[in-house]
Parts: C-alpha cells; structure tokens; sequence
C-alpha cells in the first residue's frame, strides 16, 4: 500500500469519532497493537529526542524496504508511533523521503497534543527520515 492511501486510510477512520475523547481513546488503543521493539534496540542511539516521555525507534532494512519497530513509556506516545510506524514501515527510503506528513493536521493530532508532545512528534518524524536517508545512502 502506497503511503499516501495509508495516510487517507488514517484520515478515514480518525473522521469517524465526534470528539477529541474519543479519539485519544482510539490512539491509546492504537498503541496496545504497537509490535514490540527487540530489548536490544532499546538503547540511547533509537531514543527520540525532544519528547517527554521516552520512545524508542529502530528501523531495518528489508528487500529495500525499511521496516520500523518502536515503543514507548507512555500509553498516548505509543499510540503517537504506532500510526507513524503504520505509514511508514515497509516502505522504500525514497517513498518516506519523498511522503508529506499533511494526514497529522487532518487529524487535528498537532493541535490536540501539549507542546511538548507535539515537539515530540514532529522529532519522530524526522528520526523515521533520518532512517530514510541513511539506507538510501548505502543503496
């Protein structure tokens, strides 16, 4: 699936729920299906940086495509990566390089987050990009 039908796919689902409530409710529950980064992975090097709470990404490449686990100490934040890694993993660097990130303030995420959150997530972007260009480096 292309990133940009993922991000509509988001989009879609995030327009079904008449308030903010409900939809942290959702990204919470996004966040239980986050799947589980290695402990190994789990050091400072993956640590996003810029965000309160501590979130963990590790990215692999695979056939070509990067495939992304991360993991986080708090419930909302995980919720935060799991729709990042959901549009992102398994995608070609040049396709993330190349991906707007426009489906985040369709959402209303930004806007909904504390500052500090938002930071946050706008550092986890830029680490998903960094992973990005660093495997399209060695291609």
């Amino acid at each position: 699936m292309l990133i940009k039908e993922i991000q509509e796919e988001i989009v879609d689902e995030f327009s079904m729920f008449d308030d903010w409530m409900e939809r942290y409710e959702y990204i919470i529950e996004l966040g239980k299906t986050l799947p589980l980064i290695n402990e190994e992975f789990k050091i400072e090097d993956n640590i996003i940086k810029g965000c309160q709470s501590k979130v963990w990404v590790n990215g692999e490449e695979n056939d070509g495509k990067i495939v992304f686990t991360a993991d986080s100490d708090a419930i909302l934040t995980k919720g935060i990566i799991a729709i990042l890694i959901r549009v992102f993993s398994n995608q070609s660097p040049q396709a993330i390089l190349d991906a707007n990130t426009d489906f985040i303030d369709e959402i209303g995420l930004k806007e909904h987050l504390s500052p500090t959150r938002a930071n946050g997530l706008v550092s986890m972007i830029k680490k998903i990009k960094m992973y990005a260009l660093a495997f399209q480096a060695k291609q």
